[in-house]
């Protein structure tokens, strides 16, 4: 009997109580503070204590209260089935087998598509510079033969000549543009000048009883002159703003579709010259494939090269054209006005801005907004 007693105590196991001390709560009590405790539990605490809390293998379930044998306790290592996540908000159990191999699986086709995106876009960029680099390399080559004058090079004498021409109208314009900026800087600042004369005669003939009609003829003489200048003024503001039209917008836009014109035929020579080297060589197989893609090469470029060419004699003949009717009115207007002003003129003068639809600004209407200021 002694022998019994002291099996059943060797199966016994020590309940713990809240505080980590001994105690000898009974049974039913101990069960129904697991209970509470296990509904208790939110997703977070369950989530900490699965993450931070002990081995689960390592534990056991007891079945059975006190003084229970030992079959009553059950390895949970030898639990099969799949995992669950409990959530006590819905009371439900939620399945978690499979979920890393998925999410795993995921990743990977993400960053092997990424991976895949990347090296494509850095084979187009290699390609594209392989491209440039052996274009410029046959450009160079090709400049420095025409230089050296050892390589050939394609030449239209007229549309030549023609380029020459514009360069050299567009350089004689930028100066007849200058020197006139200048002329209306010094007519401005005489116009300023009269003005303040005339203020300072109108202001001594009050002071100056016995010159008052002396100073008053002069003060209205230039105040009259300061008028005349300030719509003469108006007119060479609108000759120089046409000739810096004409010359730094419209010029300038067939100069540039000139170069683009001459770095076509730099790079059709370059082609043609490479093209010839090529039909001069051995005809195997290689070489034969090498000539194709070269020729395809030589076709692209020519194309190219006679589109621009037409596209520059169609805009020097159009620049010719509005470069006629554009300095027939300017000149037309700068003469009117200049003689009118310096006659002494002033209805002339007017009826000149009004033919040309000149608008004068009213003074003080150059100085801008304080919205335009902000």
């Amino acid at each position: 009997m002694t022998d019994s007693i002291m099996s059943k105590a060797a199966t016994m196991e020590i309940p713990i109580n809240s505080n980590g001390d001994t105690g000898t709560l009974p049974e039913d009590d101990s069960l129904e503070q697991a209970a509470k405790l296990q509904w208790s539990l939110d997703e977070k605490d369950l989530q900490q204590v699965m993450v931070s809390g002990p081995n689960l293998n390592e534990t056991s379930i007891v079945s059975g209260g006190y003084g229970g044998t030992a079959e009553g306790i059950i390895p949970t290592s030898s639990i099969k089935g799949p995992a669950v996540h409990y959530n006590a908000a819905f009371n439900k159990r939620i399945p978690l087998t499979g979920l890393g191999s998925s999410m795993h699986h995921s990743s990977s086709s993400s960053s092997m598509a990424a991976d895949e995106a990347t090296r494509g876009v850095a084979v187009e960029k290699l390609e594209t510079v392989k491209k440039w680099g052996l274009n410029t390399y046959k450009c160079t080559k090709q400049m420095i033969s025409e230089r050296f004058g050892r390589g050939s090079r394609t030449v239209d004498m007229e549309l030549e000549a023609q380029i020459e021409v514009l360069r050299d109208t567009k350089r004689k314009y930028e100066s007849v543009l200058r020197l006139a900026r200048a002329l209306t800087n010094h007519f401005y600042n005489m116009v300023q000048t009269q003005h303040a004369l005339g203020d300072t005669f109108a202001d001594l003939s009050q002071k100056s009883p016995e010159l008052r009609d002396e100073f008053g003829y002069n003060a209205e003489t230039q105040k009259l002159l300061c008028k005349n200048g300030e719509t003469l003024l108006g007119a060479i503001n609108f000759f120089v703003s046409s000739i810096n039209t004409l010359v730094n917008k419209t010029m300038e836009d067939t100069l540039m579709t000139i170069k683009m014109y001459e770095s076509s035929r730099l790079e059709f020579d370059a082609y043609r010259s490479d093209l010839e080297e090529l039909s001069l060589g051995p005809r195997d197989a290689v070489a034969m494939a090498r000539i194709d893609a070269a020729q395809q090469q030589y076709q692209i470029q020519k194309d190219k090269y006679e589109r621009l060419r037409s596209d520059v004699i169609i805009k020097l003949k159009f620049l010719e054209e509005n470069k006629v009717k554009v300095m027939h009115k300017q000149l037309l207007l700068f003469h009117n006005a200049i003689s009118a002003y310096f006659a002494g003129n002033q209805q002339q003068l007017e009826q000149t801005l009004k033919q040309f639809n000149i608008k004068l600004k009213p003074p003080g209407d150059d100085k801008p907004s304080w919205l335009e200021e902000q």
